[in-house]
């Protein structure tokens, strides 16, 4: 059966290889809050739905209106094999508990490129940021490229992020995009970087101006649960 957990995900867990993140919208902090209840209930009335599972973490976005949903998963043949024959059935009773959920993304990634905590760091994320940065088409295998410029950025300018835990590039499956899953300290701490005013880096300089990037949108979060196998 499911445990909760108040543990934040291990982004670098060996195990993981196939990473999903999903986005609901709910519409107000009441439907954000009773879709959590909803889906932890749904779960844990039911066994863990396959050994190939992880964890699961479900997150409450800080417009008051969306949910994330994070699934560790070892094989992407472990998600298929519970979305044919468990899937449906959780989502109508969470459905049936908090109706008009607008499901608006799954996307599915490769392992992270990951700008690591330090050795000894201890801190609890107060603040998970997502930061999608979207391609051009054609430009797919510029990521990796793109991952590595921002973690030497952020290796050569610790104190300029002196708040931020870790971070972690997921690159999609469709290559179009990556995500950065980063884990700050606090709002305080992350608004602080982004009023900042001294002036970049030659490395900063390099990512702001990387070829074949067409954009990015970004989104607060709070941990919200934690499920994982008994």
């Amino acid at each position: 059966m499911p445990r909760r957990t108040d543990t934040h995900p291990d982004l670098r867990h060996p195990d993981v290889a196939a990473p999903f993140f999903s986005v609901w919208r709910l519409g107000t902090p009441e439907r954000q809050r009773q879709a959590v209840d909803a889906f932890a209930a749904a779960w844990e009335r039911r066994p863990w739905p396959a050994r190939e599972l992880i964890s699961h973490h479900v997150y409450v976005g800080q417009d008051g209106s969306t949910l994330m949903h994070h699934a560790q998963w070892a094989t992407e043949v472990g998600y298929e094999g519970f979305f044919k024959t468990r899937r449906q059935e959780t989502v109508d009773e969470i459905d049936t508990a908090v109706s008009g959920i607008e499901r608006l993304t799954l996307d599915r990634y490769h392992r992270p490129h990951s700008h690591e905590r330090a050795v000894g760091d201890t801190r609890v994320p107060g603040l998970i940021v997502t930061v999608r940065i979207d391609f051009e088409p054609g430009a797919a295998a510029r990521r990796p490229g793109w991952a590595d410029t921002v973690r030497k950025a952020l290796a050569d300018d610790p104190e300029g992020h002196r708040g931020l835990i870790s971070a972690h590039f997921h690159l999609s499956h469709d290559g179009t995009h990556v995500l950065n899953y980063a884990e700050w300290e606090s709002d305080a701490a992350y608004d602080a970087v982004l009023a900042g005013t001294a002036e970049p880096t030659e490395s900063w300089r390099r990512v702001r101006t990387y070829p074949g990037v067409r954009g990015f949108t970004s989104a607060r979060y709070r941990h919200a649960l934690g499920l994982a196998p008994d």
